[in-house]
Parts: structure tokens; C-alpha cells; sequence
């Protein structure tokens, strides 16, 4: 596949799957209790084959599952990718018997997954964190400390958790633990945030953890975070540019069928202008993605800024992209249960998590110094 199109295959596969959303995933999203975890739509997500996916596939399908139903079913297409960025440090990093306790159960949508990084003092600054590792035994830690701002806590199956285990040693310090909901010590509550799927916050109080817990190696834990969210803010802004692309879709009917001043509004020049601008952003931000994903496929070394590049340029996007269809819409657009009163809301959260768009300005800049400083050493 070339960097800047997609194989007649993809785009077979990219219908289907905006046809399964429509007629399978779509209905049950529809039954969902805001800020719960829909556990009928991660089975039945689970029941397509879809989760499976996300141990199989690389970063560029990944994205093309992403995009495919968040144009269509959000609901669908973050409970996928919640149980990916919960799931994938298991599956990359965990022991063969944790790796076979739980990323069976994930892939078929028995089990919940969540990633348990951010606190109430370390969001964007996430080598700060300080939930403590203590030695518990010659082989063992007790967790003591909060994470906040999780995606599907406090419901989930099995979190993967960030610990420091060597203080004062900032991001060399930090180990990645995977951590059954039903170990003693751990609880948590949910929070009532705009977006509608579930965040909650977690305490741990002396919670056990040994060995076989830990994914990678002790105080590696850092490298852990950082190589899940190379793989998945490429497709963070594949879930934005199905969203800007389904606010467009909806723009060119309601602009081609609605009338003001004795013609349809496509025909005022400003709005067809302001149409062909959300294409463009649309599909730049889409040209974005897939590059980097292509990159992270490929192995190119430039991947932390790629894939920085890739979620900041599609998520600031697509908000522009849908605050603009709102605008066209007028009043209808902001009632309850209008598709774009929806994305709305859904929109504004990628530009903060996994890294708000000004810790992907800081990456791609140090990512562009520190290859500066490589050339002039290399010269």
C-alpha cells in the first residue's frame, strides 16, 4: 500500500465495518447508560472479531478500524479502543500465563481492560507520577497511592498500572503492573465528565502485586507507556478524522436540502467555502494519520514525533471541523440527540488525553532538536 492511498481490500474492509456499526454495533450503543461500560457492546464487538484485531493488526489497520466506526458509532469505536490501550501492554509486554489469563478474555469481550496512567498531580507530566511501589517480600510490592481520570475504571476487568518502584528517579523509576480489579486494596469511584463514556478514579491501599505482574521489567515500566501511545495516537486522530468526516457528511445533506433566501445554502458562496475547507481539513488530517501509522508499521525511527504530528493535527481538526457544521446547522445542531450534539461532546476530549495538544507540540519539538543534534554529530 502506498503512504497516500488505500488498497480497493481496505476500503472493502473500511464499508464493512461501517456497515457492521450500523446494523449490529449502532443498537446497542443506543442502550447505554452514560459514564457505564456497555458490556453487551464489547461482547458483541468481541462476538465480529473485533477485538482480536487489536492483537493482530498493525498501527495502519488499526486506524482504519477506528476511523470506520467512529464515523458511525463512537460508542462502538472507544469501547475498541479502550480495551486496545488497556490490553495492549499485556499482550506486548505481559508473562505467557498473564498474557493467557487475560488477553483471551479481551479479545472476546468477556473481560474489560483499562490503562491507568494519570493521577490528580501527573496528567500531561506522566513521569511524575507518584503512586508508590513499596517492597512487599522478596518478590512482591503493595500499591499505595491514586490514579484519576481513568477510561473505564472503576468497572474494569484488569487495569494496567504504573507504579513507582524507585523514588526519585523520575521516568526511570516507574513499573508497569497488571492488576486484577479484584485484588484486595483496590477501589475506586466513577466521574461524571461531559463525554459519555466511563472515567473514574482508583485508590490503592497496600494493593499486592508480585512478579509475575509486572509487564516488561521493573523500573522500565516508562518505556511500557510510552511505546502503547506511539501505537495509539495515530489512531486517537483516527477516531477524530471519523468524527470530522461524519460532521461533514451530515453538513453536505442538511447544506444541499436546506433552504435560505429562495435557494439551498450550498448555493451562498461562504458556506460552499467553509464546506470545502472542512474537506480539506478532513483530509489532511486523514493523509496524517495514515502516515504515521504507515511509519510505525515500518519501523521509521521518527515515530514519537509522526504519531505526535498525526493526533495533534487530527484532533484540532476535527474540532474546527465540527464546531463549523454546528454553525451551519444552526439550533438544531445543539438539541439533544442530533448526530452533531453528539460528536460535539466527543470531540473536545481527544485533544487532552493521551497527551493534550500542547505535549505533542513538546514532543515534536525535542523530537526535531534531538535529530538536529544527531545530524550535526553525524556531520
Amino acid at each position: 500500500m502506498g503512504t497516500f492511498s488505500l488498497e480497493p481490500e481496505q476500503r472493502a474492509w473500511c464499508a464493512e465495518l461501517r456497515a457492521l456499526a450500523a446494523d449490529r454495533l449502532a443498537p446497542l450503543a443506543e442502550k447505554s447508560e452514560p459514564g457505564r461500560i456497555n458490556r453487551p457492546l464489547v461482547a458483541e464487538l468481541g462476538r465480529l472479531g473485533l477485538l482480536e484485531r487489536l492483537f493482530t493488526s498493525g498501527a495502519l489497520d488499526l486506524c482504519l478500524l477506528r476511523e470506520s466506526l467512529a464515523s458511525v458509532c463512537t460508542e462502538a469505536e472507544t469501547a475498541l479502543a479502550l480495551q486496545g490501550l488497556g490490553a495492549h501492554p499485556i499482550h506486548a509486554h505481559g508473562s505467557p500465563a498473564v498474557r493467557e489469563r487475560w488477553i483471551p478474555e479481551v479479545g472476546a469481550g468477556r473481560a474489560v481492560a483499562a490503562f491507568a496512567l494519570s493521577e490528580p498531580g501527573a496528567g500531561s507530566d506522566a513521569a511524575a507520577l507518584t503512586l508508590e511501589a513499596r517492597p512487599d517480600g522478596a518478590d512482591g510490592w503493595r500499591l499505595t497511592g491514586e490514579k484519576c481520570w481513568i477510561s473505564n475504571a472503576p468497572e474494569a476487568d484488569v487495569y494496567t498500572v504504573f507504579a513507582r518502584t524507585t523514588l526519585g528517579a523520575g521516568a526511570r523509576g516507574v513499573t508497569a503492573f497488571a492488576v486484577p480489579a479484584d485484588r484486595p486494596g483496590l477501589t475506586g469511584e466513577h466521574l461524571d465528565m461531559i463525554s459519555p463514556h466511563p472515567i473514574g478514579t482508583l485508590a490503592f491501599d497496600g494493593v499486592p502485586v508480585t512478579r509475575d505482574d509486572v509487564l516488561g521489567e521493573v523500573d522500565a515500566g516508562f518505556r511500557v507507556a510510552m511505546g502503547t501511545l506511539n501505537l495509539f495516537r495515530p489512531s486517537v486522530g483516527a477516531f477524530a478524522v471519523g468524527m470530522a468526516q461524519a460532521a461533514l457528511d451530515a453538513t453536505l445533506a442538511h447544506t444541499a436540502e436546506r433552504e435560505a433566501f429562495g435557494a439551498p445554502l450550498k448555493e451562498l458562496q461562504t458556506v460552499a467555502h467553509q464546506v470545502a475547507d472542512m474537506s480539506v481539513h478532513v483530509e489532511s488530517a486523514r493523509l496524517m494519520v495514515y502516515a504515521a501509522a504507515c511509519a510505525y508499521d515500518e519501523g521509521d525511527p521518527e515515530v514519537p514525533r509522526r504519531a505526535a504530528a498525526a493526533k495533534l493535527v487530527a484532533t484540532e481538526a476535527a474540532q474546527r471541523v465540527v464546531d463549523a457544521a454546528v454553525q451551519l446547522h444552526g439550533a438544531r445542531a445543539l438539541r439533544r440527540g442530533h448526530v452533531l450534539e453528539h460528536l460535539y461532546r466527543e470531540v473536545r476530549a481527544p485533544r487532552i488525553y493521551e497527551g493534550a495538544s500542547e505535549v505533542q507540540r513538546a514532543i515534536i519539538a525535542r523530537e526535531l532538536y534531538k535529530g538536529r543534534q544527531k545530524q550535526k554529530e553525524s556531520a
